[in-house]
């Protein structure tokens, strides 16, 4: 993949805070690059926190009430022993340079119904401008200020939501006049959160082309087809980059049939006829999907996915992880690892280490911030080499409990 020379100007999330969110009681993800990598144990907190995205995202496209009940609802949820309501809070820029804008969603449950019992939008306008909410929701009820660049002293308008579930931004930022909640809204709306499975990119689609591959790569075939038809120098990139990877895959065909089906087809290059989609390996099909996905060049503004390392060749992921990077230029990604060999090709401060206290509850710590990590790698040391030699401290997953290492100032974490 080539390196573009500017990058796609989309927000970007800078922090993420979460509290009653399952195992993330009271967690947070600061300084978020734009390529974050979560590693950990089994169980420390991984999928929770690509879930708490995926949550939000589906509270934007589909309403609270469904990603609510999708969930368990308030008993499937909320932290075990614990009280209060379940809150997400994102801070984010709308491009490099931007205001700092943070959105605070805090859901509880009432007579087995979800409700919105505080939800706001708060910007910085200027560099000693003081942080004020240009909207402010509760239980369906609020103030929202107007206009593209909200100000302080502008007029506030009352609504008055049809549920308490509702989601201000859901509903005001279907109107221009609330430009503000309506880029945050088309933002979310715009996340994909990778579901990816073999057996749906196996299974027979109808023909179509689709521009954007669907969260289970359901679609591939139609996407595939799309690129051949609209983009035929894009998916030559794509077949070049995916035969370096998989060496007997020399081409990749998604062929209309004359009932309307669209078969997906992989060309071996020993062989001269194409094999069906259902009799490719996972591997091969998970590397096309991943490789479709990251050279989209007006795609998904954040992709989240777990553990690319499933059904690829080790030897594959150092590269990969390049390739993430790389993609990163047009794309804010979060990624769930437990490959010390897709972590070699990472910074230290492109990742999380994450574990469960005594109490049981998530900790996050960067890996820059670790004693000895940076000086380690200062002297040719590598990322996963550190991290299963035991260095980092934490995280490990022979161990119940993490014994937290100083941090580089000092402090414990």
């Amino acid at each position: 993949m080539t390196t573009d020379s500017t990058e796609r100007r989309i927000p970007r999330i800078e922090r993420l805070k979460v509290q009653n969110f399952r195992a993330l009681k009271g967690a947070e993800i600061a300084d978020l690059m734009p390529l974050t990598v979560l590693i950990g144990p089994n169980g420390s907190g991984k999928s929770t926190f690509l879930d708490v995205f995926a949550f939000l995202s589906e509270c934007f496209e589909n309403g609270l009430r469904k990603a609510w009940d999708r969930r368990g609802r308030i008993g499937k949820i909320r932290t075990r022993g614990a009280a209060g309501s379940v809150v997400v809070e994102i801070k984010y820029r709308e491009q490099p340079g931007a205001p700092l804008i943070a959105y605070h969603l805090e859901v509880d449950e009432f007579d087995g119904a979800p409700v919105v019992v505080h939800e706001w939008l708060r910007w910085k306008r200027g560099r000693y401008g003081y942080p004020f909410r240009f909207l402010n929701n509760k239980k369906g009820k609020g103030e929202a200020i107007s206009g593209d660049q909200p100000e302080s002293k502008d007029e506030r308008k009352p609504f008055d939501l049809k549920s308490p579930d509702t989601l201000a931004v859901r509903a005001l930022g279907q109107f221009r006049e609330h430009g503000r909640v309506t880029a945050l809204r088309e933002f979310v709306e715009g996340w994909h959160l990778s579901y990816f499975s073999a057996d749906s990119a196996r299974a027979e689609s109808w023909e179509g082309q689709q521009e954007r591959l669907s969260k289970t790569g359901d679609n591939l075939a139609n996407v595939v087809q799309y690129l051949k038809e609209r983009h035929p120098k894009r998916l030559k990139r794509i077949f070049k980059s995916l035969s370096r990877r998989t060496p007997h895959v020399e081409e990749v065909r998604a062929d209309a049939m004359s009932d309307g089906r669209l078969l997906l087809r992989f060309k071996d290059s020993p062989f001269k006829r194409p094999i069906m989609a259902r009799f490719a390996s996972d591997g091969a099909l998970k590397m096309l999907a991943y490789l479709v996905l990251l050279h989209d060049r007006k795609g998904p503004p954040f992709i989240g996915i777990e553990e690319p390392e499933n059904f690829l060749h080790p030897g594959l992921l150092y590269e990969l992880a390049r390739e993430y990077r790389t993609a990163s230029g047009r794309a804010q990604l979060l990624v769930t690892t437990h490959c010390p060999l897709f972590l070699n090709a990472l910074r230290p401060e492109e990742v999380r280490v994450l574990w469960r206290d005594e109490k049981g509850y998530t900790r996050v710590e960067r890996a820059a911030d670790l004693w000895g990590v940076p000086e380690f790698m200062d002297n040719g040391a590598m990322l996963g080499q550190l991290w299963m030699e035991g260095q980092f401290r934490v995280g490990d997953p022979l161990k119940r409990h993490g014994a937290p290492a100083p941090r580089r100032d000092g402090k414990r974490s």
